[in-house]
């Protein structure tokens, strides 16, 4: 009895992990997600995050390889917002050197200013 039991029990959990769908739009999002933060310079700003990204996006393949789709998925998800994380620091930090240009440029007119100022 308590063996038909275990043998169901394992019938049911393994037909459950198999049922799960591959997270083939998770995979495409964050590859979508890596591509952005590249574009927005995340290689030289935030190079950190984005091979980190990179990397779990890799492991997120290969865990679909290997039929674990909910692995897969979670780790789709961490490379995701790695990405996302790359993307908001490499553009925070253009607008910070866009401020300290504007800044600069702001103390070079007003020292012209009072140059020409008698």
């Amino acid at each position: 009895m308590k063996l038909n039991l275990l043998l169901a029990a394992t019938a049911v959990l393994a037909g459950a992990c198999a049922s799960v769908p591959p997270p083939t739009s998770e995979l495409a999002a964050s590859t979508a997600a890596i591509e952005r933060a590249a574009g927005a310079g995340a290689a030289e700003m935030a190079a950190p995050e984005l091979t980190r990204a990179r990397d779990k996006l890799a492991r997120a393949n290969l865990a679909l390889a290997a039929e674990d789709h909910d692995g897969a998925r979670r780790l789709a998800h961490e490379a995701q917002a790695d990405a996302q994380l790359a993307q908001a620091k490499s553009e925070s930090a253009k607008a910070r050197q866009s401020a300290q240009a504007l800044q600069e440029s702001t103390r070079v007119l007003r020292l012209e200013l009072e140059r020409k100022t008698p």
